[in-house]
């Protein structure tokens, strides 16, 4: 069970398929609640605190559980100070379904979280299929209006340290695979994520660049900046969101 520091209201725990058998639980049971998972659960937020400090009790709580694949998962725990906070902040942190089906998560204790788990599993599978319906017309649509420019926007997220850019490359957990690339400005030393939409939707664009604003401060950028950039820093890696996600 590998748990990491985010900041200091939140935490990120990587559940493998060793954790799960050594606790012998699976992701079915993890969804549906049995009492191994409840402890699993419990162990958790008891490592957090451990390790950390991380005191969870009596505080709302905000968890995005992401399905790694079939033998993994990954929970991200957020403390809230504000509970009316809690509608805005979740729609950032959820990449994997539409901010229709964001909703607050408040939670009072670690068994809660098995409930929360399911819903957001169920969520997933919906939000998996619909996308999957939305590729298919995009891709008829597509092929009815070829000769349409495509636009490729550019955002430009600043990093004061590489742990920020690593810790937004595992924010994004894969999710982005378009074109990006990692500069180091000689001029201050900030580390520079030059980000183009790619092949992804307004919509799919605005969700990454909203999990990168929480790590880094970003902006609208230009081929002519970038143009800039690749002249005076220097380069770190053409595909840092993808590299940096392996660390």
């Amino acid at each position: 069970m590998k748990i990491e520091k985010i900041n200091e209201n939140q935490i990120r725990c990587t559940l493998t398929r060793e954790d799960l058998e050594s606790h012998q639980v699976n992701l079915k049971e993890l969804a549906y609640g049995s009492e191994k998972a409840k402890k699993l659960f419990r162990d958790m937020m008891q490592q957090a605190q451990i390790q950390f400090g991380f005191e969870a009790d009596n505080i709302p709580l905000m968890i995005e559980a992401i399905p790694v694949n079939l033998d993994s998962v990954i929970l991200i725990v957020t403390k809230v100070e504000d509970p009316e906070e809690l509608d805005t902040r979740f729609s950032k942190f959820s990449p994997y379904k539409d901010n229709a089906q964001a909703e607050p998560l408040q939670l009072d204790g670690a068994d809660n979280i098995i409930d929360i788990f399911q819903k957001i599993c169920e969520a997933k599978m919906k939000s998996t299929t619909r996308k999957q319906a939305n590729q298919k017309e995009t891709s008829e649509k597509s092929a009815a209006s070829s000769e349409t420019p495509t636009v490729d926007l550019i955002r430009l997220f600043s990093f004061y340290h590489l742990d920020d850019v690593i810790a937004a490359a595992h924010g994004l957990n894969g999710f982005f695979t378009g074109k990006n690339t990692l500069y180091k400005d000689s001029s201050d030393g900030r580390y520079q994520l030059v980000l183009h939409q790619s092949e992804y939707s307004p919509e799919e664009f605005n969700k990454v660049c909203n999990i990168l604003s929480e790590y880094g401060s970003g902006r609208a950028f230009s081929a002519a900046g970038e143009a800039h950039l690749k002249e005076h820093g220097e380069l770190i890696s053409s595909s840092a969101l993808q590299q940096l996600t392996q660390l």
